[in-house]
């Protein structure tokens, strides 16, 4: 575990105190690129009504609002894989029960990592990154992360996608007018090395760091969820991502497909089409 995965913030700590001193099962939300904790709210809210403690830690050294994050950029620069999950894993720690573990795109990715650490008690992995094994690479999704991997130096920067950029990569399934709120509400730079990481992880055949322990029999059941309209993680790398988990792992992994939805799916109008079958699947193995 890296030193900077254990500097967990002030909020941070005040969140994982909340959760310990409410006697209820925690649920700990994990955010992807391009987005902050905050992007969580609305969920947090159906969980906490539905009776379980939620956080949402974000990755190391993330500012607390979109408006430091733009002024700041460049805090998001360098971030990798490991030193994000070691940071969860470190929030996690310190958690008096086990709990679920809801993650989307990268964050559905470090969600699995997560798990496969037996950390977990359920976990949701929506419109997750591929990791090692995981081999489909479509052609939306080569286009969507040009904006980072067209450049090699982009790797020790922090990226900001144009609205353009944006629409084709998120918002492909919406109006321009909720594909410009949404921009303007949730969007910040992310870090370009985890693009790079997950770039070259088939071609690596030692261990890397975008590589699940989908083996570990602890692992907890798993619900896969992809969006059918997604540029970004096309039905095709959350396909492949259940067969790998289903083929590995003897517990239980199922997927659900949201129809006419694109990676926005945790953010926009229709957020609750997603959250609803996921609280579903954390009631039943968390109860």
């Amino acid at each position: 575990m890296t030193d900077l995965a254990t500097e967990l913030a002030q909020w941070e700590q005040d969140e994982i105190d909340r959760a310990n001193a409410s006697g209820r099962t925690p649920v700990v939300f994990v955010h992807g690129l391009w987005l902050l904790s905050s992007s969580w709210q609305p969920w947090r809210d159906l969980f906490e009504e539905s009776g379980y403690a939620t956080l949402a830690p974000g990755w190391p050294d993330d500012p607390p609002t979109v408006q430091e994050a733009r002024a700041y950029p460049e805090v998001f620069a360098h971030k990798t894989v490991q030193q994000v999950t070691d940071h969860y894993l470190s929030a996690i720690a310190q958690l008096d029960r086990k709990p679920a573990v809801v993650g989307h795109s990268f964050g559905g990715l470090i969600a699995q990592k997560i798990a496969g650490t037996g950390a977990a008690a359920a976990t949701v992995a929506i419109d997750n990154a591929p990791f090692k094994g995981v081999l489909p690479v479509p052609l939306s999704s080569i286009r969507s992360s040009s904006p980072v991997l067209g450049n090699p130096a982009n790797r020790g920067k922090a990226i900001a996608l144009t609205f353009d950029q944006f629409v084709y990569g998120w918002a492909n399934n919406l109006d321009r007018d909720e594909a410009r709120q949404l921009y303007d509400s949730y969007h910040v730079a992310a870090s370009g090395v985890p693009l790079f990481q997950a770039v070259v992880a088939n071609f690596n055949p030692f261990h890397n760091e975008v590589t699940v322990a989908a083996r570990n029999t602890d692992r907890g059941p798993l619900l896969i969820i992809g969006g059918a309209k997604d540029n970004t993680v096309p039905l095709a790398i959350t396909r492949a991502t259940y067969n790998y988990q289903h083929k590995h792992n003897p517990g239980v992994t199922e997927f659900t497909e949201i129809p006419d939805r694109g990676h926005s799916l945790t953010i926009d109008h229709g957020w609750r089409e997603v959250a609803e079958p996921t609280l579903e699947f954390v009631q039943r193995f968390t109860s």
